[in-house]
């Protein structure tokens, strides 16, 4: 199968590892992506998570054999990048040198193997910050560039750091941005960082449909535990991903299932990165039943065989509705995502469904009847805010 790729122009032996990252045949975003990266050419790419995005560049860049760097918005999406890069390298005869910088661990280990400098190196801003400070890592001697989860790396406030970081890097690079969604604050950064990019759109039509079923539930607010429970419990769920508004409730809803002999545990930003890879770690190895998690691990987080995600508290947008249930039905596999819907709750599941093209039936399970009733006329024509966020959202974001 690796000859599917090679007729994209990579060489055999870097195209073998495809097979072993999961990847049988191209996907619409590496059939359309990888042309044009082995070409020398700027690359602007938007595809839903979980389309292949990472293989779509690794797979080139490690063929090109540039001095790469590699920015992402989360310690999580960096690590498993590394791993994809890791992967690829290991299958080759020639030494790759990659490093990934984090910020969450001593920084002096990093400064370490980044001695001699860096094949590839992955990092997030501002510890990448941290180490040019240092004098551990030179930007001028990158030929190409990635900017990965681009849209996230705006949203989560990193403009300033992105700007240091491009006045420092050669203007004469290779620049590839790929992106979940693309906004137009994205799109003013693409159109002055790249050079007359190839553009790659894969909509949902494009790409193979995840076999993800989705179910609807109506309960009131104050129940939505004691429900999550039941469902764990009479299903004898193991593997479920659990998504809350705030740290706070992460950590509060973990508890409330340990009290009931549910194995969870909270992930959240607050966490040290050590504590985030263990709860990762234990999860993939089936150690813990259960994670209750901000929306933190809704991009960049790679588990497979993850069978089911329930959002405890809606996402903010249409758009953290698809990235969190692609958490799901990964790879071919099937999954099942359920939403929880209170009185307060439903105008605004009503937009997404709408903004996402969905048709759900809104459930009651016995015992779980609601009696909340609506306080103001249920609207399906507003409720979920533009691209810009307003102050209550920000406070919401900086409780992620």
């Amino acid at each position: 199968m690796a000859s599917d790729f090679t007729s994209l122009g990579i060489e055999s032996a870097i195209a073998q590892p495809a097979i072993a990252l999961g990847f049988i045949e191209p996907t619409p975003i590496q059939q359309q992506a990888i042309p044009p990266i082995l070409a020398g050419l700027d690359v602007l790419g938007i595809a839903q998570t979980g389309s292949g995005k990472t293989a779509a560049y690794a797979l080139p860049i490690m063929q090109l054999g540039k001095c790469s760097l590699v920015l992402v918005p989360t310690r999580e999406l960096a690590i498993q990048v590394g791993k994809v890069f890791t992967q690829i390298a290991n299958a080759l005869q020639d030494s790759v040198k990659i490093v990934v910088a984090i910020g969450g661990l001593s920084i002096n280990p990093q400064m370490m193997r980044l001695r001699g400098g860096a094949d590839i190196l992955i990092a997030t801003p501002g510890r990448l910050l941290d180490l040019v400070s240092s004098n551990a890592v030179k930007l001028t001697d990158f030929e190409l560039l990635v900017l990965d989860e681009a849209d996230r790396l705006l949203e989560l406030g990193f403009r300033d750091e992105l700007e240091s970081i491009m006045s420092l890097l050669p203007a004469k690079r290779q620049t590839l941005f790929f992106s979940a969604t693309f906004a137009a604050e994205l799109d003013a950064l693409a159109n002055r960082l790249l050079l007359t990019p190839t553009r790659i759109t894969i909509t949902t039509e494009t790409q193979a449909a995840p076999r993800i079923m989705q179910r609807a539930i109506l309960v009131d607010e104050k129940k939505r535990t004691a429900l999550l429970i039941q469902l764990i419990k009479a299903q004898q769920l193991k593997g479920v991903l659990v998504f809350v508004a705030s740290k706070y409730a992460s950590s509060h809803v973990a508890e409330k299932l340990v009290r009931r002999g549910v194995n969870a545990t909270p992930f959240h930003g607050d966490l040290s990165q050590g504590a985030r890879s263990q709860v990762l770690d234990e999860f993939k190895l089936q150690q813990c039943d259960v994670v209750v998690t901000t929306d933190l691990a809704a991009r960049g987080i790679d588990i497979k065989n993850l069978p089911v995600v329930i959002n405890y508290d809606l996402p903010r947008s249409p758009d953290d509705y698809t990235h969190r249930i692609g958490r799901t039905g990964r790879a071919g596999a099937s999954g099942t995502a359920i939403n929880f819907v209170s009185a307060a709750s439903r105008a605004h599941f009503a937009l997404i469904c709408q903004r996402n093209k969905l048709k759900l039936t809104l459930e009651e399970l016995e015992g779980f009847e609601p009696t909340d009733t609506l306080t103001t006329p249920l609207d399906t024509t507003g409720g979920i805010k533009g691209r810009r966020p307003s102050k209550k959202d920000k406070l919401r974001q900086s409780q992620v």
